[in-house]
């Protein structure tokens, strides 16, 4: 099978490692170039980057001169991780230059004409992409972005509702791991022994990502889900894991076990990063927890548990999500792998 080339922007931070250490051996992908900001290009990545996750840097990456942060890369398409400051500006370069930008990043999530993707839920999105190129004056190039690494953990559950009985309105709590606010992340005199009850941000983000995501694809646009959602977000003292406290309201009556039954019956795809079930809803009273439950399906699964009717709602769960894995790299290397299934890369 002939690999498509690939690049990472923001090759060395912590997001960015992990595409590395996802694509290793992967069947469609070979990592052609990396690219960082000024302190690390014109090095081998060995020396540019401090290997921050579990396990070896990869050998097959150790030598590979890292390039700034500018169009054109020896490449056929972009993985982004890089910081919404500078996000903006480069991702659009680059699709401006001729290269399909799968973007982490959080700068053009919003945009009308960019998709906002989670492969199994909303691959129809994918029709944006000709009306971003006329809209633009974009080539062959283009920007297709996933979502908020905790609006991940929730949104899965909240279309399988959407799509059998509609959602009404969702409040929703999360508790979000450090690893989500990038390496060095919080200070650890702010969050040993502690909870912090403000990321600046994100909950903006968590009320209105989840809208577009479970919108309707017509006439060239999307409509947004119109079920209302209130956030508050939390960092925790874990290290990978993002977990949310979901109560919802639907707009026809069912039962907890059609509730279930929606959930985990919601199809996987049959994608090399898919995992066998896309959601999994456990029985154990005291699950899921992050580190026993974030790595289900490779870190791709989303894990459900504490299902119960509510008293003010009508449903309430946990649903917990790999921040790194399903909520960033992971997710931007399976849309990767749905626009090549689909014929856009």
């Amino acid at each position: 099978m002939k690999k498509h080339r690939v690049g990472i922007l923001g090759a060395t931070g912590t997001v960015g490692q992990r595409f590395v250490q996802l694509l290793e051996n992967h069947p469609q992908f070979e990592i052609t170039a990396l690219a960082a900001s000024d302190r690390s290009i014109e090095k081998p990545y060995s020396q540019a980057c401090t290997w921050k996750l579990a396990g070896a840097m990869p050998e097959y990456v150790k030598d590979i001169i890292v390039q700034p942060i500018e169009p054109p890369l020896d490449c056929d398409f972009v993985f982004s991780s890089l910081p919404s400051g500078v996000a903006r500006e480069t991702e659009e370069a680059f699709a401006r230059a001729g290269f399909p930008v799968i973007s982490n990043s959080s700068a053009f999530r919003m945009e009308e004409d960019v998709p906002l993707l989670i492969a199994e839920i909303n691959h129809e999105h994918l029709g944006l992409i000709e009306n971003q190129k006329q809209r633009r004056g974009f080539g062959k190039g283009f920007i297709v972005t996933n979502p908020n690494c905790a609006v991940v953990s929730f949104a899965p559950p909240l279309a399988a509702l959407e799509r059998k009985f509609g959602v009404k309105s969702v409040f929703i709590t999360t508790m979000q791991a450090i690893s989500g606010a990038g390496y060095p992340g919080v200070s650890s005199f702010d969050i040993t022994d502690n909870v912090l009850p403000y990321i600046a941000g994100e909950e903006p983000k968590v009320e209105t990502e989840a809208q577009k995501i479970l919108g309707k694809f017509a006439d060239g646009a999307i409509e947004k889900a119109d079920f209302t959602v209130s956030a508050q977000c939390f960092r925790v003292n874990v290290i990978d894991g993002h977990l949310a406290s979901v109560r919802v309201k639907l707009k026809q009556t069912t039962t907890m076990e059609d509730v279930r039954r929606e959930m985990e019956n919601f199809p996987s795809l049959k994608l090399h990063s898919s995992p066998a079930s896309f959601i999994t809803v456990c029985d154990e009273p005291s699950r899921p927890q992050p580190r026993l439950d974030r790595d289900n399906g490779d870190g791709m699964t989303i894990t459900v548990g504490r299902l119960f009717p509510d008293n003010i709602f009508d449903y309430r769960f946990v649903a917990l999500s790999h921040n790194t894995v399903r909520g960033a790299a992971g997710s931007a290397v399976l849309n990767a792998e749905l626009l090549i299934d689909k014929g856009f890369v």
